[in-house]
């Protein structure tokens, strides 16, 4: 069986990151409500030795972006991770929608066997494209997006499960 590698990243990208900046809008409404200032929110973690919310953002958009630079051999763009406010992480997101957005099937189908090598720290990884997507950088990103709910879910945020899909 083929699989369209566009739709099989772009899309769950586009959803998942609209997700996540409904999340924040309601965690904006509900600092608000409760005279918290955005850093009890932005600098919030679910254990002391966990990235606070605000590297979350940063992780699973640097995931996003980076996932369709390396299937489709476009230039990563360089985010500088200086977002300290829920409304400039709302802004982070809304820049790498964009960013996503702009790709085409054409563009990205067909990177199915594509080498994709990774270098984190002392570790070179090497998969094929297709093993690229579903087993590293889609679960990655899945991972700090559930973390980011999670800890807006853990801070009294009033989220419910439509809310991770952006509803």
């Amino acid at each position: 069986m083929t699989i369209s590698m566009f739709e099989a990243s772009v899309p769950s990208l586009i959803t998942m990151m609209n997700g996540v900046s409904h999340c924040l809008e309601k965690a904006a409404i509900f600092a608000k409500e409760k005279g918290l200032d955005d850093s009890d929110l932005t600098e919030a973690r679910l254990a002391a030795d966990m990235l606070p919310l605000k590297s979350q953002i940063y992780i699973l958009t640097d995931h996003a972006k980076g996932c369709m630079a390396r299937l489709t051999g476009e230039e990563n763009p360089v985010y500088e991770d200086n977002e300290q406010t829920i409304e400039e992480l709302k802004t982070r997101l809304a820049k790498c929608m964009a960013h996503i957005s702009s790709f085409t099937p054409a563009q990205i189908d067909g990177s199915e066997n594509k080498p994709i090598n990774i270098k984190i720290g002392p570790y070179d990884l090497n998969f094929k494209g297709r093993e690229y997507l579903l087993g590293f950088a889609m679960p990655n990103f899945y991972f700090h997006v559930t973390t980011s709910y999670n800890i807006l879910r853990h801070k009294g945020v009033p989220l419910g499960k439509a809310d991770f899909f952006g509803q």
